[in-house]
């Protein structure tokens, strides 16, 4: 079991998955977390910072579906994995093991859970007239 902070700005949640989870699991996490449509290609890469790509892990259009969380956890010293959600806008989120110990979900409510959520989700269309 993971406990992962997932956090963009203005936005964080904690959620528990399991290190079998695929990236393409949490993938749809996030996206339910944070309420977008899930409608463009996505990423996981490590790196120290945002900018500097050290490597991809995984993208949308590769093998999501076929590689663990497990597979990167833990991750190196000093590096973090971010998602980054649509090419065009550009949404990057930061994925970071947790610090703290959260309730942990019964054992009977399946993974992933959303743990916790601080801050105004994100706005994947603000100038869009519905």
């Amino acid at each position: 079991m993971l406990i992962l902070k997932i956090k963009i700005v203005g936005w964080s949640c904690q959620i528990a998955i399991d290190d079998t989870a695929t990236f393409a699991e949490l993938h749809h996490m996030i996206q339910d977390a944070v309420e977008f449509d899930d409608d463009h290609l996505y990423e996981f890469y490590l790196a120290r910072s945002e900018r500097s790509r050290n490597r991809v892990t995984v993208s949308s259009y590769e093998d999501a579906d076929l590689i663990t969380l497990g597979s990167v956890f833990p991750i190196g010293v000093g590096e973090k994995l971010f998602y980054l959600f649509d090419y065009g806008d550009n949404w990057v989120f930061q994925i970071l093991p947790s610090k703290k110990k959260p309730l942990l979900p019964d054992k009977g409510n399946a993974c992933p859970t959303l743990l916790s959520e601080t801050g105004e989700k994100p706005e994947q269309y603000p100038d869009w007239e519905e």
